[in-house]
């Protein structure tokens, strides 16, 4: 299921002004916008002259804002689960697991939805401003990191039942999280 976000355009001058020139109150701010229990977001701004360009720098500034949630969340996880256990290998399974993460993310993600886009035009600078926020359900992408380690050929069996267990513990509490938020 894809959702279609209303782009709207506004123009500046009707924005609070300062001695600096038009400003912006920049959208998607605040905890619906925000990484959780349930979800991971990120949002991005852009900046041209030419809208399309705006939009597109919005869009890689969202996503890496996005990856950068993923990363940093799943280093987290990764880190305090290797914590807990007595593992003679956990360097290693943390090296494995970071990279399972990267290559997720460089992944086309089926769950990605774009939850809003908003688009300015400053008269005076003729410069278009574009606002983007995106999110993806965390259970969503703990399957999909699970499905690729599975068939990750440069993880061994042992590593693979490590990152399993630990994608498992994770997706037990993104599931809590979602039937608790679905009520």
């Amino acid at each position: 299921m894809k959702l279609i976000a209303p782009v709207l355009m506004i123009s500046l001058a009707s924005c609070t002004s300062s001695s600096l020139g038009s400003k912006v109150n920049e959208p998607f701010q605040g905890n619906a916008y925000e990484s959780n229990n349930r979800f991971f977001r990120g949002t991005g701004k852009g900046s041209s002259t030419q809208d399309n360009i705006a939009r597109g720098k919005a869009d890689i500034d969202a996503k890496a804002q996005l990856g950068g949630q993923v990363n940093t969340t799943m280093k987290q996880v990764a880190d305090q689960y290797l914590a807990q256990t007595e593992n003679e290998n956990a360097a290693d399974v943390a090296d494995k697991f970071q990279s399972l993460v990267r290559q997720v993310m460089n992944t086309d993600l089926a769950d990605l939805r774009k939850i809003g886009e908003k688009k300015y035009y400053n008269d005076k600078t003729g410069e278009y401003t574009v606002f983007i926020a995106y999110e993806i359900k965390k259970n969503v992408m703990l399957r999909f990191m699970k499905k690729q380690a599975r068939t990750d050929q440069k993880i061994d069996e042992r590593q693979r039942e490590t990152i399993e267990k630990i994608i498992d513990e994770e997706l037990e509490k993104a599931d809590q999280a979602d039937q608790e938020g679905n009520k």
